[in-house]
């Protein structure tokens, strides 16, 4: 097939980010389709074209930062969008796959579609509108009226959806129970973080102020919506009760500048909790492998609960065991599988005694880091993954292909009939 994949937030391995979209195009290209992916590039000049393992990627120079207000963000994504359609409608493709977020990517999508007569799919990272609604993102009723005819719009223009959770998916089968879904969740890299182990060894050795302490890591985005201030504060408490334990938080956004005045309020920044600057996923590697507990946190709000956090796959891809402070389906799998803690929302106290405790347990790591294993063995091996997602779009581009042949034998009947 020939494939158009259309993702604002595309990552490489050389990037910071997830690299989900990455994966999977290079295994698409293994299997021998053609592959281009439209992206955005924050710093860019001028448009420009590379090649990424085989994937042919077109970068479009859209200015964004996590730090940017929320109608800046909105002007970004149009941005995008104007010029994504654009270069789309340019591309001869079998089929075009649309991720978000944002949502808006549904535009040059279904738009590149329609062009070339091919089907779309859809990929959902997020409960959208929803969860912008729920973080004070789109206040205006015009905003939100606005955002869930842009959703009913994009479902029903797509020929399958696939959802990166089991929440999302039931969220849109119980408002379109017409439009099919499929769940194909954040997975684990099994194969980028083999040798984590030793990376974390490393690591630890080359760091004095770690070395062999307890280690909690947090890498990610520092959003309103992420609530990293709950490990600041947690940090607060283990500085009186176990001031060894060591929080890192590696990432960049929004609320980095908010979180260091708040460690040095609480007189933690760089005594107990370190907070360092956003590396590539080749990087983050050796920081997953040296930690005892990776940290993926939000604030307390329902519709966050059916969040896919790269940061939790990574995790269980190293061996580490995973602590949440939200409910959702993570926590409960957390929970079941016992690899790892969910920690009390809203009560950062608590979660510095629990993390204490845990860190402390000689046979509470080992317990979780083996089934932290079993879950990215078992359950969420990107390869594993990479067949229900193919599947999803094979199947898609066969039926289309099938209607269409179809189509033109009914057409070709027709003029023989119409001749006779």
């Amino acid at each position: 097939m020939r494939i158009t994949y259309i993702h604002q937030y595309f990552k490489t391995p050389a990037m910071s980010g997830g690299t989900r979209s990455y994966e999977f195009a290079r295994r698409l290209v293994e299997r021998g389709h053609e592959v281009h992916v439209i992206t955005g590039e924050p710093d860019g000049a001028r448009p420009r074209v590379s090649t990424e393992a085989g994937i042919v990627v077109h970068w479009l120079p859209v200015p964004y930062d996590n730090a940017m207000s929320y109608p800046r963000r909105i002007r970004a994504f149009l941005g995008f969008v104007a010029r994504a359609a654009v270069v789309a409608g340019r591309l001869r493709h079998d089929l075009v796959l649309a991720t978000s977020t944002p949502l808006t990517v549904a535009i040059p999508g279904a738009y590149a579609a329609l062009r070339r007569r091919v089907p779309m799919v859809l990929e959902v990272r997020d409960v959208w509108p929803e969860l912008p609604i729920a973080v004070g993102a789109l206040r205006s009723p015009v905003s939100r009226w606005a955002a869930f005819r842009l959703e009913a719009w994009a479902y029903h223009r797509a020929a399958h959806v696939i959802a990166l959770s089991p929440g999302m998916a039931a969220s849109i089968r119980r408002r379109f129970a017409d439009v099919p879904v499929t769940v194909v969740p954040n997975s684990s890299d099994r194969e980028l973080f083999a040798g984590a182990d030793g990376a974390g060894e490393a690591l630890r050795r080359a760091t004095p102020w770690l070395g062999d302490r307890p280690l909690v890591l947090y890498a990610g985005t520092l959003g309103m919506a992420n609530g990293v201030d709950y490990l600041v504060r947690m940090a607060g408490h283990l500085a009186g009760t176990d001031p060894d334990v060591r929080v890192v938080i590696l990432g960049d956004g929004r609320m980095r500048d908010d979180l260091r005045g708040l460690a040095v309020e609480l007189g933690v920044l760089d005594r107990n909790l370190f907070l360092l600057g956003p590396v590539s996923k080749a990087e983050v590697v050796a920081f997953f492998g040296a930690c005892d507990l990776a940290a993926s946190v939000f604030v307390n709000l329902p519709e966050l609960g059916n969040n896919s956090p790269n940061k939790v796959f990574d995790a269980f891809a190293a061996g580490r065991p995973v602590v949440v402070n939200n409910g959702g389906w993570i926590a409960d799998l957390v929970a079941e599988s016992g690899a790892g803690l969910v920690l009390p929302p809203d009560d950062p106290a608590g979660a510095a005694a629990a993390v204490s405790a845990f860190v402390r347990d000689p046979a509470a790591g080992p317990a979780a880091r083996t089934a932290a294993r079993a879950l990215a063995r078992d359950r969420f091996d990107r390869d594993l993954l990479f067949q229900d997602f193919v599947r999803v779009l094979t199947e898609v581009a066969g039926t289309s292909r099938a209607r269409a042949g179809r189509t033109a034998a009914s057409s070709s009947r027709i003029h023989i009939s119409r001749a006779s």
